[in-house]
């Protein structure tokens, strides 16, 4: 790379390309010229140069006039908004028994959704056509065009590599080592960027959800194998390998403490483990059945143990839950009191605001972070 210096002209551009462009979208209605100056502190021929380029680019576009009558005599100034419909943005959810995907503009403001179910014994290719499937039917449905789309966030199970692949995943079939971004990449003319589920949920809640201004913080996604996203600092904690997260697994650790049993009303491993079969223990331990009040109080147990380890090593603030317990009457009493007991500073705990919506969503957002960074991000800007 060649030697950027202070007076490099097409580093200035971009850099003050970036700044006006942020403080167009983040303005209140539709700023002029002379605002513009005013909220960058670059001078207006500059300010000016850099609209011109912009609406010629078809980010930006002038606004129509006002009509007050207080209006004094003369030309108007003229305004200016941020298109957001010069671009739009894909959230997909790739999961057990179903696939979902939400479309947004380039401010994440929604213009639809889509959904496929899926056979939880469904093979990659299965899955992946679903996807497509969903795809192509919400961007008929709402008059998309494909070519449109600026980035394509994944929210998928399993450990995920940041190259888009996914290296452990027991909840599907055929998606241990599948190259998902890869795969994905051949239906879009965009980047595609893929997240574990749970991290994309907890992305959710901190931008639309339960965890709005909370800089530390753990999903909980309560499912077959337990997931959880955790924010520290108001970033995404990864781990060195991806796997931060990972309390499905704390049953290797001595407990064998596998769903299928915990939820068992019949001392035999429940069968078939899916979201219907535990629904219908949640329905009969509140319709007052003992055995599945016995085996609910099991799961809640279990998934006591799993975040008080999280709450343990990370202290967060506040503790989300999604999942199967975020539809479980009453869940939210014997984790409060169950933490008080295991850890030093019990976090805050609460259920999920977006529910199923959440690992879409947090997708979305994933991909909304991808183009904000190349469109507003002045560091970018500066390589």
């Amino acid at each position: 790379m060649g030697r950027l210096t202070g007076g490099d002209p097409s580093l200035l551009r971009r850099i003050n390309s970036a700044v006006v462009l942020r403080a167009l979208r983040g303005a209140d209605g539709s700023p002029t010229l002379t605002d513009l100056t005013g909220l960058t502190g670059l001078s207006r021929p500059t300010v000016e140069g850099v609209v011109e380029g912009l609406v010629e680019s078809g980010l930006a576009a002038e606004a129509a006039a006002g009509t007050s009558p207080a209006r004094r005599q003369g030309r108007p100034a003229r305004r200016f908004r941020f298109r957001a419909e010069a671009g739009h943005l894909l959230g997909l959810e790739i999961g057990p028994h179903r696939v979902s995907a939400v479309l947004s503009d380039l401010t994440g403001r929604l213009v639809g959704a889509s959904e496929r179910p899926v056979s939880e014994e469904a093979g990659a290719d299965e899955r992946l056509e679903r996807v497509r499937a969903a795809v192509s039917d919400l961007l008929r449905r709402s008059e998309v065009a494909r070519s449109t789309l600026r980035a394509v966030g994944v929210g998928s199970p399993g450990i995920v590599h940041a190259d888009g692949s996914v290296r452990l995943c027991t909840a599907l079939p055929g998606w241990t080592g599948l190259p998902l971004g890869e795969r994905l990449r051949r239906s879009f003319r965009c980047p595609v960027l893929v997240e574990n589920d749970a991290n994309a949920a907890i992305l959710a809640e901190r931008w639309k959800g339960a965890a709005r201004g909370c800089e530390d913080a753990v999903m909980v996604l309560a499912g077959l194998s337990p997931g959880a996203g955790s924010l520290i600092g108001g970033r995404l904690h990864r781990g060195y390998g991806g796997a931060a997260g990972e309390i499905g697994a704390l049953h290797l650790l001595g407990r064998e403490s596998f769903p299928e049993r915990l939820l068992s009303t019949t001392g035999e491993p429940l069968h078939p483990l899916d979201e219907a079969a535990v629904a219908r223990v949640f329905r009969e331990a509140k319709e007052g059945d003992e055995q599945a009040r016995r085996a609910v109080d099991r799961y809640i147990q279990r998934l006591v143990h799993d975040v008080a380890a999280l709450v343990l090593a990370l202290d967060p603030e506040l503790v989300v839950i999604g999942g199967w317990a975020a539809g479980l009457d009453g869940a939210l009493a014997p984790l409060r009191a169950e933490l008080a007991r295991y850890c030093l500073r019990p976090p805050r705990v609460t259920l999920s605001l977006l529910g199923e919506a959440a690992v879409a969503t947090g997708a979305l957002r994933v991909a909304l972070d991808h183009v904000e960074d190349q469109l507003f991000s002045v560091q970018e800007a500066m390589g």
